[in-house]
Parts: C-alpha cells; structure tokens; sequence
C-alpha cells in the first residue's frame, strides 16, 4: 500500500497529528493520504494514563469547539498532596509544578476514541490490530513501515487464519508509538540521533473502582509505600460520582531488586487514606504502564530526518513535576504536521525541510516547560529526601542547579541490592476485595491474547534465579515466573507495558489485536 502519510500509533499524538495534517490539506484543497496503524484490536484499548489534562492542545486543534465539547470528565475543583506513613498522612502545600486550576481529568482511552472519531471525519484511514515491526528504508531515508505477521502458532508456523507481513510504503513515516517506541529506539541507534542523557522510565500501575463514596478531590501522595531510595507517588482521581481512578508511579532506577510496584499498590491500598473510598466498591478495571522520566536531558537531540519524524512520548516529551504528557503528545504531533504538510507541497521530505519540525518544537513551550524543570526528577537519583530538597530549591531558581546538568545512567546500569532467600510472591496475600493478584489484574484489563501466539519477549538462555526473581517482581502482569530450571515466560499474559524491555527482556510486536483491551484507563 502507498500512502503519502503513515502514522505509526493511534494515540494522542499520532491522533494529533493525522487530525492536523488532515486539516491543512482540506484548507488547501489538497488531496493526501493518510493512513495511521495501531496495534490495539479498537482505538484506545492499549491507551493507559493518569490522567489530568491541560485542554490547551485541545483548544488549538480544535478552535471551533467549546471547553464542554472535549473528552474530559470534568475540570479539577479541588486537589491535595499527602506524605504518607503506614497509617498516617500529612498534608503538604500543592506544590507550584503540580497546581491543576483550569485543568480536566479524563480517560485516556475515551480521549483516544473520540480523537479516533474527528480523524475519521476527516478523511483519514485508521488501521486497526495491526502493529509496525519495522522501518522501510531507502539509503538513509526511512520510506514507510512493515506489519508484524498474524496468525502463527507458537512455534512460528502459518495457521488458516495467517496474514503475512504489509508493506506500506509512504513519502513521510511519522513515529508516534508512545513509550518505549521500538521503532523510534531502531531510528535513533540507526542513525546515531543521541541525548544528553539516556532516557529514564517509570512503571505506572493503575486501577478503576466502583465506590459507594465519592471523591470530590484529585489527591497525589508521597512516601510510604516506597523505600526512601525509589522515586514516585500516587494518585486517586474523580471520574464520576461512583467511579475513580487511582494508581502507583515508581520510577525504574530503584535499589532494591525485591521491590514489586503490583504489590506495593496492592498494600497502598489498605492505608486509610485510600481504603475509605474503596471499602465495599469494586474493581472494574486494571492495568500497567511505562513512562519517560528522564525530561529536557533526555530528549533526543533532533526528532527528525529523511522522510521521518518522532512524535509525543517517543521522543521524551513528559514533564514529570507537573505529572503531564498528554497536551505536549498532542502539540508535538500538530508541529510535525505542519512540518510534514509544507515538506509534501514542496516534494521534499528531507531532514533539512523536516527540521522545521525540531525548531518549532524547540521554539515552544514544550521545551520551554521541559527546560524549567529540567533537573528536578534527576535531582531524586541520591533518594527521596534529598531529591526533595533539591526540586524545591530548583523550584525557586527556574531550574538552575549547581554544576548544571545531573547526568543519569541507564535505568538497566544501576546497581542494585539483593535480599537472600526472597522469593517472588512471598509478601502479602491478596484478599480479592480489596488486593489482588497480577493474574486478577490481567483479567481485569481485558487481556485477550491467544494462548498459542509465538512469544514476542526475547530472554537469554540460563538466566540466573536471582535475574529470574527479578523479572517476576518488576513485570505487573505475571508474565516471567522462576521455576527450578530458571525462568518460565507466560507470554499471553503480556499487557505491553514495556518494563522488563527497560531493565532486562526485550519486547517486540506481536500479532494484531492482542494484549490489553482497556476501556477508561
């Protein structure tokens, strides 16, 4: 197939994107062809996010359309930050990165459905359940995308079902895959496109609940559960009346190998804090998540090149004082249009016009807001309490550190400590009320994966029990288990959260559709 666009990943900012572009051309009177690839099976059933939203990338895209028309569930009236002990909490001030007046909370998957909607209006053709498993490329140009297979058993032989393998061939590829982009990671090693710093990640883990209690109040936390040495938070949010979302962030660079981020939400959860709200409610749904944490620093130093362009998580654009991601994915993705646009009417897709792209983004107030923040998250790689003085500091200064930028490693090439005779699954039992399992958790997010799919998670031969441990602790899901022998992979159980693809086994696409099929995540 010849496209003159191909989109890869129907989130935000490749929504953004495809709407935009879809846009500019029906104002000129152009005819283009767009086309937008997404692994999910329905739009928005991979999109997994807090989340609070600043609307001003709505505004812009769409001008016509009133604050009550967008996607949100409603707009944040009142919030508060806690720090917490095991049965205690402590309110602080809201701090000044982390104030929400004028911002809404939504559902990314209700977000992504209804940008799914306007694109479609529009004339752009969405693909559905099927994943790009890699980059076409001409010379140093990149000139489309090919599917992954569908319909293979698990040893890799052709069912009745099979599809081979698509080409779509197109004069511009844009990379909007969302965290961990794995053709976005191919582009950069390619073409040796680098960052100041490597990227850090955190693993987000979120549930929504039926309550009989209502929830007026978007409220962050601090503290307990987590080690002193880890990074994150949590959040419980209002979605309506009965219904609220509330999640634990933990960023990937913690020091204590036996640390599992399911089973510290699970334990969050009986603080009273929490446990007020859930007591007697239900859990709808669950699900898990990677986020780019490494900010300013970590941000590729250009997002595009020959015939390409990298949008939204990608490339690194979350700001993780404010905890936001969703309006700069959306304001990425109209600057790579507009880029895109002006590069097709001049038959010239090349790096040099496609730059336009890298300056408007830098010229903006993506960077502008990456910039002021820009040590902060990697001010807690010392721990909790002296990170904590050091963002507050750089609070006050705009971002000026001593000795200017604090480098990071890899969150694969910190060390990490052992605790001897800790086996996986040896913590707390779930109760089925209020805590749960990791295989609840996947039946809760929908999974509808085929037992029978080939693996898609590349591991080493012999793993050594204690990196088996370690991957059944970090994966939320229950893919890897340590048996005798070593590790057991349960690959169906994937939810492409994208965790152990950070710090040990590698993930790639899988046939189309499966995973995760989540609803109001």
């Amino acid at each position: 197939m010849e496209l003159d666009v191909v989109i890869v990943g129907a989130g935000p900012a490749g929504l953004a994107a495809a709407i935009e572009l879809a846009q500019l051309a029906r104002r000129d009177g152009t005819e283009l062809n767009i086309g937008v690839l997404e692994k999910a099976a329905a739009l928005g059933e991979h999109s997994l996010s807090g989340a609070v939203v600043n609307p001003r990338a709505f505004r812009e895209l769409f001008p016509d359309l009133q604050e009550g028309d967008f996607p949100f569930r409603g707009p944040v009236r009142k919030e508060a930050v806690y720090l917490l002990t095991a049965d205690r909490r402590v309110r602080l001030p809201v701090p000044p990165t982390m104030r929400n007046h004028g911002n809404s909370v939504a559902s990314l998957c209700e977000i992504v459905r209804w940008l799914g909607e306007k694109a479609a209006a529009l004339g752009v053709n969405i693909f559905t359940g099927f994943p790009a498993a890699s980059l076409l490329v001409d010379g140093p140009r990149v000139v489309g995308v090919r599917t992954a297979a569908t319909g293979l058993d698990r040893a890799g032989r052709p069912l009745a079902n099979y599809l081979a393998p698509n080409d779509l061939v197109a004069k511009v590829t844009a990379l909007a895959e969302g965290t961990r982009g794995m053709l976005a990671q191919a582009w950069c090693e390619w073409r040796q496109v680098t960052a100041e710093n490597p990227e850090i990640f955190a693993l987000g883990v979120k549930e929504i609940w039926e309550t009989k209690r209502a929830l007026g109040t978007i409220v962050h936390t601090l503290g307990w559960p987590l080690p002193s040495d880890a990074f994150g938070g949590s959040f419980m949010y209002p979605l309506a009346p009965n219904l609220v979302a509330l999640g634990l962030v933990v960023g990937l660079d913690y020091r204590d190998s036996a640390l599992d981020v399911h089973g510290l939400f699970q334990r969050m959860k009986r603080h009273p804090l929490f446990r007020r709200y859930l007591e007697g409610g239900e859990m709808v749904e669950w699900g898990a998540k990677t986020i780019p944490e490494g900010g300013y620093y970590s941000v590729p130093t250009r997002r595009s090149g020959d015939g390409v362009v990298m949008l939204g998580d990608s490339a690194g654009f979350v700001d993780v004082p404010s905890l936001k991601g969703i309006h700069y994915a959306m304001q990425s993705g109209m600057f790579a249009a507009r880029a895109v646009f002006a590069a097709l009417k001049h038959g010239d897709p090349s790096a040099v016009r496609l730059g336009d792209y890298d300056r408007m983004v830098n010229a903006s107030f993506i960077m502008q807001d990456l910039y002021r923040t820009r040590n902060m998250r990697l001010a807690f790689k010392d721990g909790f309490y002296a990170g904590a003085l050091k963002a507050g500091l750089m609070t006050l200064t705009g971002g000026r550190f001593p000795g200017g930028r604090i480098a990071m490693p890899r969150d694969a090439d910190v060390a990490r400590r052992l605790t001897p005779g800790l086996r996986p699954g040896s913590g707390e039992i779930p109760d089925g009320r209020l805590t749960f399992s990791k295989v609840d958790g996947v039946f809760k997010a929908g999974n509808a994966t085929r037992d029978t799919i080939p693996t898609h998670l590349i591991v080493g031969r012999d793993v050594p029990s204690e990196a088996a441990d370690f991957y059944a602790r970090l994966c939320p899901a229950g893919v890897y288990e340590r048996i005798d022998s070593g590790l057991r992979v349960n690959a169906p159980n994937c939810i492409d959260c994208k965790a152990t693809d950070v710090l040990g086994p590698r993930w790639t696409p899988r046939e189309g559709g499966s995973g995760p099929k989540y609803k109001r995540m």
